[in-house]
């Protein structure tokens, strides 16, 4: 990460505007309790292969710098995006640009050597890192989970705030009983991972459609979320998009998701204004639900 980089970086914790969200504290930084999720600007609907082909189409680098900078210009100060090239590359951009959103980064799934995927993400100043969902899930399954312990060190060791990604709430549970060095979970609302699954960037055609999201899974991971006294953030809280729908759908997926939650964690939910403007939808309920 370059001098001016750094500087930018450390300044974000000490900068908050006036109409920005409210924030928690996430390892030491003020991270807003809505913060835009990266799954539609790398093409993963979690819906269908066409809309993943259309969310690839639509967000070509230009067009995901132009919605970072609406997300933050409506008053959302980080975002969660895999630690890949193409969005290195943007965020990147971004900062140049004079943007100032945090980035939380997800292990890029793809990529051979950890090591070297973590070294490049903390050069270009990311706040955090977290082991991706999918993989954590798999080695759950593979009866392997400790390797994930393994990769929080790591993350430690490269100098990042270390986080564990899941769709599984006994994951989370087994990493609190053993007292694993995470900082802080990522806890997807709808347990997508009951067995061992094709991770979307090496076969995303494998998932599409063929998810399912029972309407009890959600009380099953925030029970744990709130169990945890760690940050954790809530992802899928649309469930992919199944429940918004109308506008009533949408308020109660907030207002579900803020109300069960933590004071203290905070949700991730992507963004595709290509016919709405989901930026300006989403921070209007958030204010009105915490009363912002």
């Amino acid at each position: 990460m370059s001098g001016d980089l750094a500087r930018i970086s450390a300044g974000d914790t000490r900068e908050r505007r006036s109409d920005m969200l409210p924030t928690i504290n996430l390892c030491g930084r003020a991270v807003t309790r809505l913060i835009v999720g990266g799954n539609p600007f790398s093409g993963h609907s979690h819906t269908s292969a066409d809309l993943d082909w259309e969310m690839a189409r639509y967000f070509s680098q230009e067009q995901v710098l132009q919605t970072l900078a609406e997300c933050e210009r409506a008053g959302i100060n980080a975002a969660q995006m895999r630690g890949d090239a193409f969005i290195m590359r943007t965020y990147l951009e971004h900062r140049e640009r004079g943007g100032r959103l945090q980035w939380i980064a997800q292990t890029a799934s793809e990529s051979a050597d950890l090591k070297s995927n973590v070294r490049a993400i903390v050069r270009l100043g990311a706040m955090a890192v977290y082991h991706h969902g999918t993989c954590t899930d798999n080695l759950w399954h593979a009866g392997r989970i400790d390797e994930a312990a393994e990769a929080l060190k790591l993350f430690h060791d490269a100098g990042l705030p270390a986080g564990l990604g899941t769709h599984l709430p006994e994951v989370v549970e087994y990493a609190e009983e053993r007292g694993w060095e995470a900082d802080f979970y990522m806890c997807c609302f709808y347990n997508l991972a009951r067995k061992e699954k094709t991770l979307p960037a090496l076969g995303q055609d494998s998932q599409a459609g063929k998810e399912r999201y029972p309407a009890d899974d959600p009380d099953r991971m925030t029970r744990v979320m709130r169990a945890t006294a760690k940050p954790c953030l809530g992802f899928k809280i649309l469930a992919a998009g199944r429940r918004c729908a109308t506008p009533d759908d949408l308020r109660a997926a907030f207002q579900y998701a803020l109300t069960n939650i933590k004071p203290t964690d905070a949700v991730v939910v992507g963004m595709f204004p290509k016919y709405r403007n989901q930026v300006a939808e989403n921070l209007r309920l958030v204010r009105e639900i915490l009363g912002a």
